[in-house]
């Protein structure tokens, strides 16, 4: 389960996909939307992506997770378009013999998505509204650096789409 959708998530449905036998630990992470940021009063958020080349970035970061880590199981969805305050915008979980494993691994994924997976966030609070750029929420290098904001993993430039990209 490496998707981007419309619907709504279902956690539920992400915890019946890492059952495995093999499994001893399951982690999970929701990622909601919140009412606040920044001092601003949010209403909502909006997402957009281009859903195969972010499905295929899944792909990949789920199979470095699966060797780096030895997991049983991966999954990850994110939302796209409108989604309400409360609501699940990405969900990451993973299966594996051990739980170290499994909350290292959850961790690194929801780190190099939001870094790598071309997907881009659109904050609408009271009186406006803005992109919000890659980068933003990942964690500091050892050196106490970050990549530079708005750029990929990869090196290129990332932009918010513009009409006619998606």
């Amino acid at each position: 389960m490496l998707r981007v959708t419309r619907t709504p998530i279902v956690p539920t449905a992400l915890l019946r996909a890492m059952r495995d036998p093999a499994a001893g630990a399951v982690v999970t992470f929701l990622g909601t939307t919140r009412n606040e940021n920044a001092g601003r009063r949010v209403v909502r958020l909006e997402y957009e992506a281009f859903s195969r080349m972010a499905e295929r970035e899944m792909r990949a970061l789920a199979a470095t997770a699966t060797k780096r880590w030895t997991l049983r199981k991966v999954a990850m969805v994110h939302r796209i378009g409108i989604v309400p305050v409360g609501e699940a915008s990405v969900a990451i979980a993973v299966s594996a013999g051990h739980r170290a494993e499994a909350f290292a691994a959850c961790r690194w994924l929801i780190d190099r998505l939001k870094e790598i997976v071309p997907i881009w966030k659109r904050e609408h609070f009271r009186g406006g509204q803005v992109w919000i750029g890659p980068q933003q929420g990942i964690p500091e290098t050892s050196a106490g650096r970050t990549a530079s904001r708005g750029t990929s993993a990869r090196g290129g430039r990332r932009h918010a789409p513009r009409r006619g990209d998606r």
